[in-house]
């Protein structure tokens, strides 16, 4: 059983102009949904604690809920829920912060799976690798995105009157499956322009094998504190 519609969620490639509009499907659901479970799944400060399945994690920073909700897959026997965060300053976004966990719901059903991450554009995608943690097998990527504020997944954080910048933005995202029963896709993303350093707005100066100066300092900086949320990740197994 594949880990449901979690591209669904995700884009269309291009330059800055035609920025990525990220997780296309999002408000396509919203007709359709109930909200998410808050007990569920939780941020306490800098952690995040999940119950189902049962595992908590360290955050770069404090987070601001907005939005969730959850919808039925009865062609893959599960159920998907997903959660969004936000940080913001003087009523900017500056980080976003998505959790996507989808449940199997038919226990006849074949273990969960779920195909490997890809990148929107090879050329700016800087890392990709799997990483064990005891039997848990969990695979990240770390790559370069566009905001699109007008994407109408986003509207809900328009909605609570803060604005989302239509900047480059570092990107890392992981997922991992959880006893065949659970599978987890976590995307963190952060504005460019928020590392207290200029940078460029040219999409090339950001390409893998040109990056350097300002903008390698920024994304060194990100792929730390994405790796160090990555390693903290903690299973508490039955």
């Amino acid at each position: 059983m594949i880990m449901a519609s979690r591209y669904g969620y995700l884009i269309r490639r291009g330059s800055m102009k035609r920025s990525v509009i990220i997780w296309i499907n999002f408000i396509l659901i919203l007709g359709m949904i109930s909200i998410a479970t808050a007990k569920d799944l939780e941020i306490k400060g800098k952690q995040l604690v999940s119950q189902k399945p049962p595992f908590t994690m360290s955050l770069p920073s404090e987070y601001r809920f907005i939005h969730s909700f959850s919808h039925d897959n009865p062609a893959e026997s599960s159920l998907t829920r997903v959660y969004f965060f936000i940080k913001e300053r003087e009523k900017k976004t500056e980080e976003m912060f998505i959790v996507q966990i989808s449940d199997k719901t038919n226990p006849q059903a074949l273990p969960m799976t779920a195909p490997p991450l890809k990148p929107y554009t090879e050329k700016r995608m800087y890392s990709k690798a799997k990483m064990k943690k005891g039997d848990l097998e969990i695979e990240h990527l770390c790559q370069l995105m566009a905001w699109n504020p007008n994407a109408s997944s986003l509207q809900p954080i328009i909605k609570k009157g803060i604005a989302i910048p239509p900047h480059w933005a570092l990107q890392g995202q992981f997922q991992f499956i959880y006893l065949g029963e659970h599978g987890v896709f976590v995307r963190y993303s952060k504005d460019v322009n928020s590392f207290g350093l200029n940078v460029s707005a040219e999409g090339k100066d950001w390409d893998k094998g040109d990056i350097s100066r300002n903008e390698k300092k920024v994304y060194d900086t990100f792929q730390k504190s994405f790796m160090e949320m990555v390693n903290s990740i903690t299973i508490k197994n039955p």
